[in-house]
C-alpha cells in the first residue's frame, strides 16, 4: 500500500488508480483515498482526486466550477486534441449541453422508455428460458452481454449487420477516459474497423424509421440540433447504452449468487426488484471513475485548487463512504440506496439511466420467476478497463424454481 505524504498542508499519494493491481481488487485504495483527506494530490497522474461521497457529490453537481467541456477523461483538452470529437452531451456544458441533452432527455424519459419494456420483457423471457435449459451457463457471455446486444440495437434502429463491433467500440470509449497504457493500446488495435462502423451507423440513412435515432434526427428537422449534431447524439446513444448496461447486469447476477440470501429475500418479496437494483449499482459502481477540470480557483477543505486542474472523481469511493452509508460494504437490497453516485449526479447524470434500469428489469424478473438460486461454480475473470469495473466470465449454475 502506497504512503500519504502531506506537502503544504494537503496529502499526495504515489498509486496509480488505472494499474492492474488497482483495477483487479480498488478498496483498499478506496479507503486509503477516503481517510486521506477531501482532496488528495495524485503525483503519478499530477491530478486531484475526490473519494468521499459529500466532495464527490458536491463536485458532480457544481458543472460551473467543475466543468466536463475540458473532456471526462486525464486528458485536458484545454491543452490537447481529444482522440474523436468531445461528446456533445459527456463532455459538453451549458448552454451547448442544455440544448442537446434536451433532445435525449425527451426520447429517454420514464413514459417513453416504458413503450420499450413489453418488447424488452419477452426478449427477456425467451433469453432465460434457453439458458435455464443449460443450466451451467457463463452470466457474461450467455446472459449479460446477450440481452443488451439482443435488445438495445433494435430500440436505437440499427442494421443488424456488424452490431459486433457494439461492445468493442464501447470498452474503447472508456478506456480513453484513462491514461495510454496496456489497457488503452489494447482496445484502439482495431479502433480503424470498429470506429468507422460506429460512425456509419451514426447517419440518418443507416436507421430504421421507426427507432430512438431517428427520433433524434427528427429534432434536426425542427431546428433543435444541426445534422451533424444529431449524428453524434446517435453516438452517445451507442456509447452509453451497452457496456454499461452489460456491467450492470453483471453486477446483479454475481451480487447475487454471491449473496444467496439476497436473491431470496428479492424472491420473496419482487416488488423489491427496483431499489434492489439500486443497491446493485451502488455496492458494485459499474462505472469506477470519471474526471473534471476546475473552472477557478476553489477550496476544498483546507487546500486550494487552481484554475485548469484535473479532478479524479472515484465514484465507487463515495458509493462505499461510511461517512455515507451505513455498513457500506455490504449488500443489502433492503437498503435505501437512493443517493448513490453510480449514474453520477447533477445535470450530467446518466441520461441513457432509465433504459439501463429496464433492461436490467427485464432480465431480473424472469430470473426472479423461474431460478431459485444462482449458484457461482468456478472463479469469475475480470475484465479490466480504466474506467468500468465488470467481469468478462461468470460461471453460474441456473437452479429452477
Amino acid at each position: 500500500m502506497n504512503q500519504t505524504a502531506t506537502v503544504d498542508h494537503f496529502p499526495v499519494l504515489d498509486l496509480d488508480p488505472f494499474s492492474t493491481e488497482f483495477l483487479q481488487d480498488p478498496y483498499p485504495f478506496h479507503e486509503q483515498l477516503r481517510e486521506a483527506g477531501p482532496v488528495v494530490w495524485l503525483s503519478k497522474y499530477r491530478v486531484w482526486a475526490m473519494a468521499r461521497y459529500e466532495q464527490v457529490h458536491a463536485t458532480l453537481k457544481d458543472w460551473e466550477t467543475y466543468c466536463s467541456s475540458a473532456g471526462g477523461g486525464l486528458a485536458n483538452f484545454n491543452k490537447e486534441e481529444p482522440w474523436r470529437p468531445p461528446s456533445i452531451i459527456l463532455e459538453a456544458d451549458p448552454p451547448l449541453h442544455n440544448r442537446t441533452r434536451s433532445v435525449l432527455q425527451r426520447i429517454l424519459t420514464r413514459t417513453a422508455i416504458e413503450k420499450l419494456r413489453a418488447g424488452f420483457e419477452l426478449e427477456a423471457e425467451k433469453l432465460v428460458e434457453s439458458v435455464l435449459a443449460r443450466g451451467h451457463i457463463d452470466g457474461v457471455m450467455d446472459l449479460a452481454e446477450v440481452f443488451p446486444l439482443r435488445v438495445f440495437p433494435d430500440a436505437v434502429g440499427l442494421t443488424k449487420e456488424g452490431r459486433e463491433n457494439l461492445l468493442p467500440y464501447a470498452n474503447m470509449t472508456f478506456n480513453a477516459f484513462g491514461p495510454r497504457n496496456e489497457l488503452f493500446e489494447a482496445a484502439f488495435a482495431e479502433a480503424e474497423t470498429v470506429s468507422s462502423w460506429i460512425m456509419e451507423q451514426c447517419k440518418r440513412e443507416s436507421l430504421t424509421a421507426d427507432g430512438l435515432g431517428a427520433q433524434v434526427f427528427a429534432a434536426a428537422d425542427a431546428g433543435e440540433v444541426t445534422e451533424k449534431e444529431a449524428g453524434m447524439l446517435v453516438r452517445s446513444l451507442l456509447t452509453a447504452g451497452l457496456d454499461t448496461t452489460v456491467h450492470g447486469i453483471t453486477s446483479a447476477l454475481y451480487s447475487f449468487a454471491c449473496f444467496p440470501q439476497q436473491w431470496q429475500k428479492l424472491r420473496e418479496q419482487p416488488k423489491m426488484l427496483r431499489p434492489a437494483f439500486e443497491e446493485v449499482v451502488r455496492f458494485q459502481s459499474p462505472v469506477q471513475t470519471f474526471f473534471r477540470t476546475t473552472t477557478r480557483e476553489v477550496q476544498v477543505g483546507e487546500t486550494l485548487l487552481q484554475k485548469d486542474q484535473k479532478v479524479l472523481l472515484f465514484l465507487a469511493a463515495a458509493n462505499r463512504d461510511p461517512r455515507k452509508w451505513d455498513n457500506p460494504d455490504t449488500f443489502d437490497i433492503t437498503r435505501r440506496a437512493i443517493g448513490h453516485v453510480g449514474f453520477g449526479a447533477g445535470i450530467h447524470v446518466c441520461v441513457g439511466q432509465m433504459v439501463a434500469r429496464l433492461e436490467a428489469e427485464s432480465v431480473l424478473t424472469a430470473l426472479l420467476r423461474k431460478v431459485d438460486r444462482l449458484e457461482l461454480v468456478g472463479e469469475p475473470q475480470r475484465r479490466l478497463n480504466n474506467t468500468l469495473r465488470g467481469l468478462s466470465s461468470l460461471p453460474l449454475l441456473l437452479h429452477k424454481a
